[in-house]
């Protein structure tokens, strides 16, 4: 017989074993009806497919001709790395902070597993790096897929504390199986891609560069620390508001390094008085080197995204923002580093002449040089601000211009960098209506590639594109069309003679009731006869309006949109001094025809299209097709390089930076009238530049030609770039270096009224002076 105390400890014991054998049975049958989504409470799993080949946002780029990186289209941030990449810094401090038995498990930490498991879920925490890694991949708890997501969310999942449990069940499943499927080493990699690290910096390469200005390979063990601290919670421990938090956070990850053997106690104490070091700068859609060529062909990347869809089946449509594509463009990474340090340089210290041409005075001016009253005002109307405000007063303009005269907080743009002020939207608009802007573009013209694209000062602030977006009078640059007409049409040469005398337009040149006479810029005639070639160098009015009269708007007109100039033009006498507006990107279009011997090469951005594993998704090729003759391009060439070697041409500075033997340049200023717009075409054998400046508002401008002229506006931004392209080894290698234009071989025509091709007579004169457009 059994003592009552043995049969009630005994008894004990049985019930023990039976709870525990229940709870077990209960467990097992709760994870399987988890897993196979019994009754459709649970919400599905991923499906295989899914799980070989798990979606993460992946951010597209653009890379540059030479392989760089110079733009991103993104929602997250995310630049996956390879395993092999990654410094073994960065998986010692995960492994000790995150899993310390990471190596050892098959995806599930069996202790922190049965604490989880008989407290249903409710403890929290334990989570290996691959469960973590189920989490982020395929969003247990969030409500990414939504709600009502027949796949994800079952009905027990709208439970409070059912969905935890059962995320937690899905998390431990799914760790299992990817254990399964990928080794440690892709697991680690997957998880630091993966992961957030908060100011949109998804993945560790990302992290790496937004708050260490670093590649994976190169992070030191405080920065490491630092970065894997603030995978437990990026927003407390967001270094930018909270670097105590977050210096404190490192420390216990450095003590975590010591704990597991990874440093000695020593050096981790010795760093933990390190401080943090960022050198943070977050990447956004304004950052990166090409800013404005990014969203001015982000349009058309879509539309060829859009045409390779049409072929794809629905599981593998693309998606621009998040399907890690490699859009390669024909930019040089160097030149476009080039052309915006150059445009940096020069419109820092226009800007500063501009400020002081307009001291103590407001610069909107009208045609006689008078303050134009009520320009902001006007100016503030055509804001969506102002519309917005509108609405929401109920068109109540008095209350609409309170809000717009209260002073609020804002960061402004200046050349030493953002400002944090207070400003009204109107005082914000004077501000920033006395900024001068700019567009630049070089191009290569023998193949259409695009090398520098620089749209304006500052993206962040200046969203509108100066090369694709604006278009404004070219001025005199323009008069080559003209020049290249008379030639093609064979009415006069290069070395032909023109008086610079007045001519009048009349009714026999389509004008109606009036005659016009154009002047000179200086509203001089010097009545002395000049060589065409002169006369463009020197940028002669009267000598343009003779060649309009003889030839025709109609023929001028023609000979500009075989060139490459798309604008309608306007086909009357004024077309001869650049009255029809154009783009910076049209002007490099039409002049590349003239270096590229008469054969029009649409530009070309893009070069090829491929998946995140380089399979090309589609290429492209410029278009090429012979415009005019080959003899014209050259002696356009020819007549270009006036500007630079004839006497008193309009960029003759350019003869001091770059003239040497063997090599040559063309050249040709612009500038509008009330000197609204400073324009400079610069023409080599391998690029073509264009440089246009001025304010946004065309009432915007100097006073006077000495500042306002194109030689001074813009020439200088094209003379630092090419100074650059030149001083670079590199480059030179790569063909673009000091060199004569390419002469065609049937070329019969005698140069001998400049002294020849190879080196002009007139060079060096002391006497010669350069004058005004």
């Amino acid at each position: 017989m059994i003592e009552p105390k043995k049969e009630s400890k005994l008894n004990k014991i049985t019930l023990a074993y039976k709870i525990f054998g229940g709870t077990f049975l209960f467990a097992i049958l709760f994870i399987a009806a988890v897993n196979y989504n019994f009754l459709w409470l649970f919400g599905g799993m991923p499906s295989l497919q899914e799980l070989e080949n798990p979606k993460s946002q992946e951010a597209s780029l653009l890379i540059s001709e030479d392989g760089e990186e110079i733009g991103k289209y993104f929602r997250e941030n995310r630049n996956p790395v390879e395993f092999e990449e990654l410094s073994p810094i960065l998986i010692n401090t995960l492994m000790a902070t995150e899993d310390a038995r990471f190596i050892s498990h098959s995806g599930i930490d069996v202790r922190s597993m049965a604490r989880v498991l008989f407290s249903f879920g409710t403890s929290g925490g334990g989570s290996t790096i691959s469960q973590q890694l189920a989490k982020n991949l395929f969003h247990t708890r969030s409500l990414e897929y939504g709600e009502d997501d027949p796949i994800y969310m079952g009905l027990l999942m709208k439970v409070g504390g059912l969905k935890t449990a059962i995320a937690k069940i899905k998390e431990w499943i799914l760790a299992i199986k990817l254990e399964r499927r990928y080794t440690k080493q892709e697991i680690l990699a997957m998880y630091l891609n993966e992961v957030s690290f908060g100011n949109n910096a998804y993945g560790i390469q990302v992290a790496c560069r937004t708050y260490f200005q670093k590649n994976v390979q190169t992070v030191t063990y405080p920065e490491a620390a630092t970065l894997i601290g603030l995978l437990q919670n990026p927003s407390l421990y967001d270094p930018r508001i909270r670097p105590e938090r977050t210096l404190a956070r490192r420390n216990t990850v450095l003590g975590q390094l010591a704990k597991y053997e990874y440093l000695t106690e020593e050096d981790a104490e010795k760093m933990k008085a390190d401080p943090l070091n960022l050198k943070y700068k977050v990447e956004n859609q304004n950052t990166g080197a090409a800013p404005y060529l990014r969203e001015s062909i982000r349009k058309e990347i879509l539309g060829i995204i859009q045409e390779i869809n049409k072929d794809r089946p629905e599981d593998q449509q693309l998606n621009l923002y998040t399907s890690g594509l490699r859009i390669h463009t024909t930019i040089d990474s160097r030149m476009q580093k080039y052309a915006q340090d150059a445009v940096q340089e020069h419109m820092k210290a226009q800007q500063i002449t501009f400020n002081q041409h307009w001291a103590g005075r407001n610069p909107w001016v009208n045609e006689k040089m008078q303050e134009i009253k009520g320009f902001i005002s006007s100016a503030m109307k055509r804001t969506q601000r102002y519309r917005d405000l509108m609405e929401a007063y109920n068109n109540d303009e008095m209350r609409v211009w309170e809000e717009l005269n209260r002073p609020i907080k804002m960061t402004v743009f200046s050349y030493h960098g953002d400002i944090d002020t207070t400003l009204s939207p109107l005082d914000s608009m004077r501000y920033y209506k006395r900024i001068l802007n700019v567009g630049m573009m070089s191009m290569d013209p023998t193949n259409g590639h695009v090398k520098a694209w620089i749209g304006g000062i500052n993206y962040k602030y200046f969203k509108y594109d100066h090369i694709a977006q604006s278009k404004r009078q070219p001025g005199s640059t323009f008069k080559p069309f003209v020049y290249g007409a008379a030639i093609e049409n064979e009415i006069a040469t290069p070395c032909d003679k023109y008086v610079d005398e007045p001519v009048t337009f009349g009714t026999e040149d389509g004008l109606t009731n009036d005659t016009w006479t154009p002047q000179n810029s200086d509203g001089k005639y010097s009545y002395e006869s000049l060589t065409l070639r002169r006369a463009m160098g020197r940028s002669i009015n009267t000598i343009s309006a003779k060649l309009m009269k003889a030839l025709g708007a109609s023929k001028i007109a023609d000979f500009a949109h075989k060139a490459g100039i798309n604008s309608s033009l306007y086909e009357g006498p004024s077309l001869c001094l650049g009255t029809s507006e154009v783009s910076v990107f049209e002007q490099v279009s039409a002049y590349s025809t003239f270096a590229n011997g008469g054969e029009k090469i649409d530009p070309i951005i893009i070069l090829k299209i491929t998946d995140k594993n380089g399979v090309v998704l589609r290429e492209f090729s410029p278009t090429a097709k012979a415009v005019m003759k080959p003899e014209t391009a050259y002696l356009m060439t020819f007549m270009l390089q006036g500007a630079v070697r004839e006497p008193g041409g309009t960029a003759e500075g350019l003869n001091r930076s770059f003239i040497a033997a063997g090599n040559e340049i063309g050249a040709k200023t612009g500038t509008t009238s009330n000197f609204s717009d400073g324009w400079f075409m610069g023409v080599t054998q391998k690029l073509v530049t264009g440089v246009w400046v001025g304010g946004d508002d065309r009432s915007i401008h100097f006073r006077n030609i000495q500042l306002g002229q194109g030689a001074k506006m813009a020439m200088p931004a094209f003379t630092k770039f090419m100074e650059k392209v030149y001083s670079d080894r590199s480059l030179a290698l790569d063909g673009y270096q000091k060199m004569p234009f390419i002469k065609p071989e049937n070329l019969a025509f005698d140069f001998s009224c400049v002294g020849g091709i190879g080196g002009d007579s007139t060079l060096n004169s002391s006497t010669a002076t350069a004058l005004p457009e």
